[in-house]
């Protein structure tokens, strides 16, 4: 007799067999949990993500420097663009489509200066490098705003000057106060729209580590670079765009200025060749500076591999051009520098 066979009989009851895993039963224990597998997890830099800006130098001794130095362009841009503002607007006989055309430039410098060279003279003063995430979409968005308007602003008063040169006569009336605040408002509109692009374009990337731009301010191109997620349809876009913005006016300016040298060579005395000519002599200095420090900056990144270099050249036009364009209408406009003194003369 068995020992299962004793049991009942002793008033026991046998134990319930475990089937072990592996058993002709077929049961079997459950697995014990399979460990995890560890994946690195995405980190995306957004909304209260801080980056940081390498600025132009990382040399403390420099830093000083800089900051005067950045300080006194600021500050001088500021004074004035603002006298230019003051001029205009205070003496009637500028209130004329040219300077019209010529305070809303003014007015487009200051703003386009303020958008980067402040956060600069900060970070150079606390030794700091660091801006917020949403500081850097406001950098971009206003900095390809301003861009974007003082090329349109510089193509409208090329325009201007083809309608005083070659039709003189009718001057008055096709820039009628009408048509000239239409032509600032479109250009402020097609620059917003162009702005709010670049926004949704910058606020869609993804960064997976700590953010170091090689510049002294947010540039979309420069963060497309640094971004972990897909940018090549950003990139398509953000030089489709760039070429619209800076194309365009600058074709119609090639073509403005075009018809008004063959309008000048047509006048028969030296005289009136001279003073033809001396009515744009200052925008066509702002043209070029604005338009070949800007192609300088696009040549030098595309020769030099270095990142910093790139952001060296491009204080020439967020900096430097906003400072000397009051200069050039001052020593180039009898009109615009008799206003002044006479602005000064009032203030002091």
């Amino acid at each position: 007799m068995t020992n299962l066979a004793i049991l009942p009989a002793l008033g026991m009851e046998p134990e319930p067999s475990v089937p072990m895993q592996g058993s002709s039963s077929g049961l079997s224990l459950p697995d014990p949990p399979a460990a995890e597998t560890e994946q690195p997890i995405q980190q995306n830099r957004t909304g209260n993500s801080e980056f940081s800006l390498l600025g132009l130098s990382d040399d403390p001794e420099l830093q000083p420097l800089l900051f005067g130095l950045f300080l006194a362009m600021y500050l001088v841009t500021m004074l004035g663009n603002l006298l230019i503002i003051l001029a205009v607007s205070s003496d009637s006989h500028l209130h004329t489509p040219m300077y019209f055309f010529l305070s809303n430039l003014s007015l487009t410098d200051i703003s386009f200066s303020s958008t980067t060279v402040p956060k600069m003279l900060v970070n150079l003063q606390t030794y700091s490098k660091s801006i917020t995430y949403a500081g850097c979409l406001t950098q971009v968005t206003f900095f390809s705003l301003f861009a974007c308007l003082e090329s349109l602003l510089l193509a409208v008063m090329a325009y201007d000057r083809l309608v005083a040169i070659c039709q003189p006569l009718h001057y008055l009336v096709i820039m009628n106060p009408r048509l000239c605040g239409l032509c600032v408002l479109l250009s402020f509109f097609t620059s917003f729209l162009v702005s709010q692009l670049h926004y949704l374009m910058v606020s869609q990337l993804t960064f997976c580590a700590y953010v170091e731009i090689p510049h002294f301010f947010c540039d979309a191109s420069q963060l497309l670079k640094l971004a972990c997620s897909d940018t090549s349809t950003n990139n398509i876009l953000i030089h489709f765009f760039g070429a619209l913005i800076g194309g365009v006016p600058l074709s119609g300016i090639l073509f403005s200025y075009t018809r008004i040298v063959s309008s000048i060579l047509r006048v028969p005395s030296s005289g009136g060749k001279y003073k033809a000519f001396s009515t744009c002599g200052s925008h066509l200095s702002v043209v070029c500076l604005f338009y070949g420090t800007g192609l300088g900056v696009y040549l030098s990144s595309t020769v030099s591999s270095s990142l910093r270099k790139g952001a060296v050249a491009s204080v020439m036009y967020t900096v430097v051009t906003p400072m000397l364009n009051p200069f050039i209408y001052c020593l180039r406009n009898r009109d615009i520098k008799s206003a002044l003194w006479r602005v000064i003369r009032r203030i002091t």
